[in-house]
């Protein structure tokens, strides 16, 4: 190999201006198009996924191997990769395609390609070589190679890096989007760019940002969700780290695998919804519930936006004071006064039921017998700590809106004694029941 770089290298020098190569040079540089053509005819035969390209590829992976041959002889007339310009020479191979093709073709499919034109090439050493330079000829061919791979490395690496921060820019917008509570078409149209698959279902969650790098933090977040196999988009906003979850049957379940990626504090899940249409209630739920999370401080990581309702209400939050005034006191009104009463008299009497039975002039098991059926009217049970301060908050909210009729609770203390046995009989036979 070194004799033929010499020879080529001596006989550049000798010539004025370089003109005339040796002839190993001319013939690899004549043959330059039936080599290319040889190559791309065997891709078609080794290779099933090159035969199914459209026609405007095939015709630039055809370019690439012309260009291929013709940066080969240039290689050698310059020594072999003695001079600095090697870099310049291989990357001039892969400027005859436009830089979509990058985007096409995966890198490994490009090794193969790489691998096929080399393998075609090393067939016609015998032709392309004079006598007694064959071999030099070979092991050239093969440390080209070696500068093509690198080439075609440095190549995707560039279109990975541009795509990166093209796709983190629009990962930013959507999310921003989604913010703001913009239109389901613009969703839809950023969604669409970053290849979002929508899978079922669509959920927000919210936390702080551990900090530093932006595209360090959404790495993290990316590498996590792989491992997982669910699709996520990310956005840090100010100290807010925010993540869609797609395709995850518990986005609960899946926040909990990505919480290393999000900085101290609460993080909040906002409500699964069918698509990302309507991924704007599921953000808008998770931001209430990352305000208000820290009137909770012994709420579990992650924690549900549903659990935070009552205080989202008390944070202001008007899908909060909402859901609790028509989900819960509104059910209760619908239900009977009677709960009501009954359940003004257990918080009265801090949670105890022989308390408020000698206040109801009832049987303890009545008053059992009503909270359980408020448990199933609201699906909070007064006896949980938890669940009586989310129905003393619903029926503070309830009944400040005039917007739901209000059934006023009779006082206990003006019925009747015949009155009150009634209402206890009446209770113990659909107790009974």
């Amino acid at each position: 190999m070194e004799s033929l770089i010499r020879a080529c290298q001596a006989r550049t020098v000798s010539e004025p201006g370089g003109t005339e190569l040796s002839a190993t040079l001319r013939r690899i540089e004549r043959a330059a198009g039936a080599l290319a053509t040889a190559s791309v005819a065997r891709m078609d035969e080794s290779l099933p996924w090159f035969r199914e390209l459209p026609a405007d590829q095939r015709s630039w992976v055809m370019l690439v191997a012309q260009a291929g041959v013709r940066s080969l002889v240039q290689w050698l007339r310059q020594g072999g990769g003695a001079t600095d310009s090697t870099q310049e020479v291989s990357d001039e191979v892969f400027a005859a395609a436009p830089q979509a093709l990058a985007r096409s073709i995966s890198l490994q499919q490009t090794v193969a390609l790489i691998k096929v034109t080399i393998e075609v090439v090393e067939e016609q050493v015998g032709h392309l070589a004079v006598k007694g330079e064959e071999q030099s000829l070979r092991e050239a061919v093969l440390r080209f190679s070696r500068e093509i791979a690198f080439a075609a490395a440095r190549v995707y690496a560039r279109a990975a890096e541009s795509r990166g921060s093209w796709d983190a820019r629009l990962q930013a917008l959507l999310v921003d989007a989604l913010l703001r509570g913009d239109s389901p078409d613009v969703l839809a149209s950023r969604a669409a760019a970053l290849g979002w698959s929508d899978a079922p279902p669509v959920a927000v969650a919210v936390g702080r940002s551990p900090g530093g790098e932006v595209a360090a933090v959404l790495h993290t977040v990316y590498r996590q969700a792989r491992r997982i196999g669910v699709e996520v988009i990310g956005g840090v906003h100010g100290d807010r780290l925010v993540i869609v979850l797609g395709g995850a049957p518990d986005p609960v379940a899946a926040t909990e695998k990505l919480l290393t990626a999000f900085g101290d504090g609460p993080v909040v899940v906002g409500p699964a919804v069918p698509s990302l249409d309507e991924a704007t209630d599921s953000t808008r739920a998770a931001l209430a519930g990352f305000r208000a999370a820290p009137a909770w401080p012994t709420a579990p990581r992650p924690v549900p936006a549903e659990d935070l309702l009552p205080e989202r209400a008390l944070a202001g939050d008007a899908e909060a004071r909402r859901r609790l005034r028509h989900d819960v006191y509104a059910a209760l009104v619908r239900a009977g006064g009677e709960l009501l009463e009954t359940l003004d008299a257990f918080f009265a009497a801090g949670g105890t039921l022989e308390s408020a039975a000698r206040a109801l002039f009832v049987h303890p098991n009545t008053v059992r017998y009503r909270l359980k059926r408020v448990a199933e009217v609201t699906g909070f049970s007064p006896l949980a700590p938890r669940d009586a301060f989310a129905l003393q908050v619903a029926v503070t909210v309830g009944r400040l809106d005039p917007a739901v009729p209000a059934v006023a609770p009779v006082p206990s203390q003006t019925l009747s004694p015949a009155s009150r046995k009634t209402s206890q009989t009446s209770d113990d036979r659909r107790r009974s029941l």
